[in-house]
């Protein structure tokens, strides 16, 4: 028998400089938010989603973004 397909998540990479100059590279976000008139301008929210996260877990304030582009392989 064979195996019902399964639904398969396509993420964009993107590499995030924060306001004090750090890097952050590869960062993922969900391709489905992206594609509209906004081009790259979700991928942000995204990221300072993710980042706010990442800041409640570890008691520290969250960065803030200056620049956002995707990864190049």
């Amino acid at each position: 028998m064979a195996k019902k397909p399964t639904a398969r998540s396509e993420f964009v990479m993107f590499d995030v400089v924060y306001e004090d100059g750090s890097q952050r590279s590869n960062r993922k976000v969900d391709a489905s938010l992206l594609g509209s008139l906004d081009g790259d301008e979700p991928a942000r929210e995204a990221i300072m989603e993710q980042d706010r996260a990442i800041a409640e877990k570890s008691g520290l304030p969250p960065l803030a973004i200056k620049t956002i582009k995707r990864s190049g392989k």
